[in-house]
């Protein structure tokens, strides 16, 4: 059964930079569409960024587009966000998390759509603050 953890959350300076890792185990990441999601208090869960199977299709959410950078790594069974530039609104919990790529759709499929994802990390804190 696939697991994913998140690490590399922290506090930072508007402005600043952190490196998010999700790492797999009891699984690798093949086959899987991954994406980066965040929640912050009183808020709803937002889509931030994902990335294809084949690691060639990546999708941002507005709010990020340009700051951030989602890649990932199937030597490691590990994805990738940099996030630049942050800003104090970048300020959640944040989730790695896989879906299943569907077998109907190509390896370029991309989904921001939270509902269509089903396993989950436990999420790592990012505070941006002054």
């Amino acid at each position: 059964q696939l697991q994913l953890v998140e690490s590399g959350g922290g506090l930072v300076q508007p402005g600043g930079s952190l490196r998010l890792s999700c790492a797999a185990s009891g699984s690798t990441l093949d086959g899987y569409v991954i994406g980066w999601f965040r929640q912050d208090a009183g808020k709803e869960l937002e889509g931030v960024a994902c990335i294809s199977t084949n690691g060639i299709s990546t999708r941002y959410s507005d709010p990020v587009k340009g700051r951030f950078t989602i890649s990932r790594d199937s030597a490691n069974h590990a994805v990738y966000l940099q996030m630049n530039s942050l800003e104090l609104e970048d300020t959640a919990v944040y989730y790695c998390a896989a879906e299943r790529r569907p077998t109907w759709v190509s390896s370029d499929y991309v989904s921001l759509n939270h509902n269509t994802y089903d396993n989950w990390g436990q999420g790592t804190q990012v505070t941006v603050s002054s």
